[in-house]
């Protein structure tokens, strides 16, 4: 038995690792199908100034999910193999942190392209 109570069992470490890839595996394959239906989607539509961007604000927003699922494997995977409460509580701040910041850069990123896609919209004079 180990001298600190709060300590994970390597075992229970490892399984988690295993979910946590098996997670990740399958999360892939839903982003590929999902990615190749929305390209047959958005190819489906006619080229003109509202459809390009549209285009640029669905690729941008899927390119932002992906790396955010990303994120959240890679904490699962540091939560899976921390050995204690104080390694998990570190990763689960640092994340925390990170991803807030992400959020805000990817919320300017989106919000400027809808704004130039809306004004593309607009009539020229």
């Amino acid at each position: 038995m180990s001298q600190n109570p709060f300590e994970i069992p390597q075992q229970m470490r490892d399984l988690a690792e295993k979910n946590v890839d098996q997670a990740r595996a399958a999360y892939g394959q839903f982003m590929d199908a999902m990615t190749q239906a929305m390209s047959f989607w958005t190819k489906s539509l006619p080229s003109n100034d509202m459809s390009s961007g549209f285009r640029a604000v669905q690729d941008r927003a899927t390119k932002f999910a992906k790396q955010n699922a990303e994120a959240a494997f890679a904490l699962a995977s540091d939560l899976a193999s921390a050995k204690d409460i104080q390694e998990i509580l570190a990763h689960q701040s640092r994340f925390a942190q990170s991803q807030m910041q992400a959020y805000a850069l990817q919320a300017q990123e989106l919000g400027r392209l809808v704004t130039d896609a809306m004004q593309n919209l607009q009539p020229r004079k």
